[in-house]
């Protein structure tokens, strides 16, 4: 195993895994260095970036270059051209440069993180968005880590897209309650309008691409286009994806 990392005092000690520093995605020269001598390179999406994509192509093209074999790429649920989710659509087009690329390829796209449910509503402890009563499946980050250890060490994956979601779907009052009962913190949905959404997102600083992001998250769950569930985790894994009540009830 080799670790690409920016800063290797960050790295964790893994037995017999290697560490490889690198300059980040605009480091095209490191990435084909790091990346040489690997048969199967997982990547994980870049931050928010207005050049994401950009980022993407460059790690992607760096990989070829240095004769990678396979890419396991973390992507997102419902990544298309069209998405309303706007860093869906980033995603989208790198899983399309990936296909380009020759190599073998599989895409893990999953729903939004269970994980975060607690953190979420801020410190105040209110969701607010434009997402009305549309759906979300959330899944665990261990359910999905465990599904891409199947996906990288197992035969059959090559050109294969997974969805992974939890096994039910919620709309965010229907999630805010179940943290509300079973966690002992309040958390309540606020819906928004987009001209609400905007204003209360005005002072955060950021750009107005990645404000339009943060917002499409909740009218992506509005339009339905989160509420999915499949069965890949429980393919994957051998076992069933942990539920939200259970994730709660073990915190």
């Amino acid at each position: 195993m080799r670790l690409l990392v920016r800063d290797p005092g960050r790295a964790p000690t893994l037995s017999q895994a290697e560490v490889r520093s690198f300059g980040g995605y605009d480091d095209a020269a490191g990435l084909r260095g790091a990346l040489t001598g690997v048969s199967t390179l997982f990547m994980v999406s870049a931050r928010e970036a207005a050049n994401r994509v950009e980022q993407h192509t460059r790690a992607v093209d760096a990989a070829a270059a240095a004769g990678v074999g396979r890419i396991i790429y973390l992507s997102f649920v419902g990544a298309a051209a069209d998405a309303t989710f706007t860093f869906a659509r980033e995603h989208f087009r790198t899983e399309q440069h990936i296909r380009g690329a020759g190599m073998a390829f599989t895409f893990s796209r999953q729903n939004l993180y269970t994980d975060l449910l607690p953190v979420i509503g801020g410190p105040e402890g209110v969701i607010r968005g434009p997402a009305d009563d549309g759906r979300v499946a959330p899944v665990c980050r261990d359910d999905v880590a465990d599904a891409l250890v199947a996906m990288m060490t197992g035969p059959g994956h090559d050109g294969m897209t997974y969805t992974l979601t939890g096994p039910q779907a919620f709309t965010l009052a229907e999630l805010a309650e179940l943290v509300t009962e079973l966690s002992g913190q309040t958390l309540t949905y606020e819906d928004e309008t987009l001209e609400q959404a905007r204003a209360s997102r005005a002072g955060y600083g950021a750009p107005a691409w990645e404000i339009d992001g943060w917002i499409s998250t909740y009218t992506a769950i509005a339009a339905g286009e989160f509420d999915i569930v499949t069965d890949d985790v429980a393919r994957l894994t051998g076992r069933e994806p942990t539920s939200v009540q259970g994730f709660l009830a073990a915190r």
